[in-house]
């Protein structure tokens, strides 16, 4: 028979039974705005834990690793058929932190992939306000790159940032720790180093990010200051942190730079899998939840689709008798099926939108956050369509091919 033909009874089908229809369309309606929801709510998620963790992460960390384990040294030059008792091992030979950075920034700054590079020189401390003594870590910075790399200006709370450029004695504390040594601004805190040196800084902003371990244990200051307080040559570092343009390539990027460089290339990845592992965890749960809502949406539209058949046995019966073929059936079937599938589709995309932005507008304010992550990525509603058509036509299909399988002469006598 004619398509046209086949057409018009598919919709005297879907307008015959406007209930069915309705719920059928709403499954998959449903089905589709929720993997659009989860998708967009979840990737703004990570997107927000990943900022946060860049905050003060770097794509690529170099920095003077401890020397390899030589605890065996005179096992492996003996043997090991050789009695050896060596006792209270120590490494002599060791130079802490990084010299004359300025050469090696310098043979790295040029790669295409570098967005950004900023030196370091971290010193763990003690840091005393009257009889409160804390343990915590005193980071010494380029002011500006600092603030390039991290964004680290935008945590302030309290005081300035940019103070530090003109204040060797400036320090800006974790809110954190300010708090649990009961400084405020422009009150004096005394650093004391793991030789015993001592300094008094003056407290001149207070940064809060969310981390606990920068608001609870931190402390910057010009990183002039901190090599002052080590007393440390002006080449001296012990960190030197590089972002790139993609922090999906740190590793492919890491491995370049090493060969340039005579000290530990890390890429985020490497010191910091379970920040990948959570986001990929996160990302997993979110599309095994929304194809799971699409699956259900699917056999509502199965069970509808064959209640269809068979209150419609008989009048399939007499159009196979009147020259339908299996393919026709087929085709009525399946028609109604992908309409539904393509109104609901559209509809769901619309009403996942709009969920979306409602979502978007819930108050959270955490951190930087004033409102709940969403992110709106054109792939989710175009794969939720294309997922949401493959259901509906799947669940249209069985049904249609248990149809055109009918045999008239048994349905008309009964």
């Amino acid at each position: 028979m004619s398509r046209v033909t086949n057409l018009k009874i598919s919709r005297a089908h879907l307008t015959s039974r406007v209930k069915q229809t309705m719920v059928a369309i709403l499954s998959v309606t449903f089905g589709i705005s929720m993997y659009i929801f989860m998708n967009g709510f979840m990737t703004g998620v990570n997107d927000t834990q990943t900022e946060l963790a860049f905050s003060t992460l770097a794509h690529i960390h170099i920095y003077n690793d401890l020397p390899e384990d030589n605890t065996n040294l005179l096992q492996k030059k003996y043997g090991d058929d050789k009695l050896v008792n060596l006792r209270n091992a120590k490494v002599i030979q060791y130079t802490e932190g990084i010299k004359n950075s300025a050469k090696i920034i310098a043979a790295i700054e040029d790669h295409p992939a570098i967005t950004g590079i900023t030196p370091q020189v971290n010193v763990n401390v003690f840091f005393r306000n009257g009889a409160t003594k804390l343990n915590g870590v005193l980071s010494g910075i380029d002011v500006n790159q600092e603030s390039v790399l991290f964004g680290t200006e935008k945590y302030i709370t309290q005081g300035s940032w940019r103070s530090l450029e003109d204040r060797g004695d400036g320090v800006v504390l974790g809110a954190g720790l300010a708090a649990k040594l009961s400084l405020t601004l422009d009150d004096n805190v005394t650093v004391i180093t793991a030789d015993g040196v001592s300094r008094n800084f003056k407290v001149i902003g207070i940064i809060k990010t969310t981390i606990g371990g920068v608001d609870n244990a931190k402390g910057y200051v010009r990183i002039s200051s901190a090599r002052q307080l080590i007393s440390k040559n002006q080449g001296y570092v012990t960190d030197i942190q590089i972002n790139i343009k993609n922090f999906n390539e740190a590793t492919k990027v890491a491995t370049q730079l090493a060969p340039k460089v005579a000290y530990k290339v890390e890429s985020w990845n490497e010191s910091n899998g379970q920040l990948q592992a959570g986001n990929d965890l996160r990302n997993i749960i979110a599309v095994a939840v929304s194809l799971t809502i699409l699956l259900v949406a699917g056999f509502g539209i199965f069970n509808i689709m064959n209640m269809t058949v068979n209150e419609k046995i008989k009048e399939i019966a007499i159009l196979k008798a009147m020259g339908f073929d299996g393919t026709d059936i087929i085709q009525i079937f399946l028609v109604q099926s992908v309409i539904i599938g393509v109104i609901g589709g559209i509809v769901g995309i619309i009403f996942g939108y709009l969920v979306s932005v409602l979502v978007s507008f819930i108050p959270f304010r955490v951190a930087t956050l004033d409102t709940l992550p969403m992110v709106y990525d054109p792939q989710d509603y175009i794969l939720a369509f294309i997922f949401g058509l493959i259901t509906t036509f799947v669940a249209g299909y069985l049904p249609a091919k248990k149809a055109s399988q009918v045999d008239p002469v048994e349905i008309i006598r009964g």
